[in-house]
């Protein structure tokens, strides 16, 4: 039984269920939020909204899954597909600066903000992978695993996850040196050998304890 749930578990997919009950409630413009990069040691950690259309029947939306879950290219090809048909799309980013002022959480919850904000038209619905935004007076439910159970939520996935790969890799021509272009900031053992020789750069997470031992042992 146990390892049935499992499986069933592994290829869950997002569905427009919690959409759909939302609909038959008079809701019109139900945007889906999920942000990445709570974990990495550099970089701006990046949320994205999502507003699809209710009657929305691509032949792709099977294919769709957190972003995790999928490949580069499949979730670029998923990406301009998701932006052909959104009403609308918003993303948003706090910087690594605003990540060592607030904490990752804040900054996190900042950045879904940023990305509500630039939805036109404006959402009458949040639906939000796990998280909550109190300050926001719009109605809204966070769902855990929501990047799994909902497709709005899995499409800002990988909208989300797109964005700051694409930033990363640009910010890997500013510094070259720290391998952002193929760790996009993670703590790989690539990253962390480039810390301990080099030291932090400007878009390091200063406060993140990885990189604040890099500091300590570049000063000694």
């Amino acid at each position: 039984m146990d390892s049935s749930k499992e499986i069933s578990e592994k290829v869950q997919r997002p569905t427009f269920i919690e959409e759909k009950k939302l609909a038959e409630q008079g809701y019109r413009f139900i945007a889906g939020i999920d942000e990445v990069g709570r974990g990495p040691l550099a970089g701006p950690v990046v949320a994205a909204a999502v507003i699809l259309p209710s009657d929305l029947d691509a032949p792709w939306l099977p294919l769709v899954r957190d972003s995790k879950q999928l490949t580069p290219q499949r979730r670029e090809l998923l990406s301009a597909l998701i932006e052909e048909v959104a009403i609308s799309i918003g993303v948003g980013l706090s910087p690594p600066e605003v990540i060592d002022a607030h904490g990752i959480m804040k900054a996190t919850r900042m950045a879904m903000r940023s990305a509500v904000d630039l939805l036109s038209p404006s959402p009458d619905f949040l639906l939000i992978d796990y998280l909550t935004l109190p300050e926001l007076t719009l109605p809204q439910r966070g769902i855990v695993k929501g990047d799994s159970r909902s497709l709005s939520i899995a499409c800002a996935s990988i909208i989300a996850k797109v964005a700051r790969d694409r930033l990363m890799v640009a910010l890997d021509e500013l510094y070259p040196e720290y391998g952002f272009a193929s760790h996009k900031g993670y703590a790989t053992r690539e990253h962390l050998s480039s810390l301990r020789r080099l030291g932090a750069c400007p878009i390091h997470r200063k406060r993140f304890t990885s990189v604040m031992l890099s500091q300590r042992n570049k000063a000694t």
